[in-house]
C-alpha cells in the first residue's frame, strides 16, 4: 500500500500566491488545500487534517496571527509557517512569538520546502 501524501492548507487571499505555493508544495510531492480565508479553512480544518498550515498574515477578515492561534488550529496541534509581503520588520516578532516560523514574500522555493518539511515533515507518511 502506497504510503499517503502530506496535505498543506495554504491560507493567503491572492489566488495568483495560492497557485503559486500550491505549485511548488505539489512538485516537491505534498497534496495541497487551498483557502482564500481562515475563516473558509476552519469550515473544513478537523475533516481535512492537514500536517501544516501555511497562511498570509495580511488577509481580509482574520489575520494569519489570528488563525495561527485559532481553537481549532491549536487543538490540532497544526504546526504554522506564516508569510507576508510586508517589509515592517515588526511583523516577524508576534509570528515567532506565537510559535510559527516566519517567511517573506517573494519566498525562495528552497525557503519554502525547508520551512514545510522542518515543520510537516517529508512529503509522504505519517504526520
Amino acid at each position: 500500500m502506497p504510503t499517503p501524501r502530506k496535505t498543506i492548507a495554504v491560507v493567503d487571499d491572492d489566488a495568483s500566491v495560492r497557485k503559486a505555493l500550491e505549485r511548488q508544495l505539489c512538485a516537491a510531492g505534498y497534496r495541497c488545500a487551498t483557502f482564500e480565508s481562515g475563516e473558509e479553512f476552519l469550515l473544513v480544518a478537523r475533516i481535512l487534517k492537514p500536517a501544516c498550515l501555511l497562511a498570509d498574515i495580511h488577509l481580509g477578515g482574520m489575520s494569519g496571527l489570528e488563525l495561527a492561534v485559532h481553537p481549532t488550529v491549536t487543538d490540532l496541534k497544526l504546526p504554522v509557517v506564516l508569510i507576508s509581503g510586508s517589509n515592517d520588520p515588526l511583523i516577524e516578532g508576534p509570528a515567532r512569538e506565537i510559535g510559527a516560523a516566519f517567511l517573506r514574500k517573494p519566498i525562495p522555493s528552497q525557503d519554502l520546502l525547508d520551512a514545510i518539511i522542518d515543520n510537516a515533515g517529508p512529503p509522504y507518511g505519517e504526520h
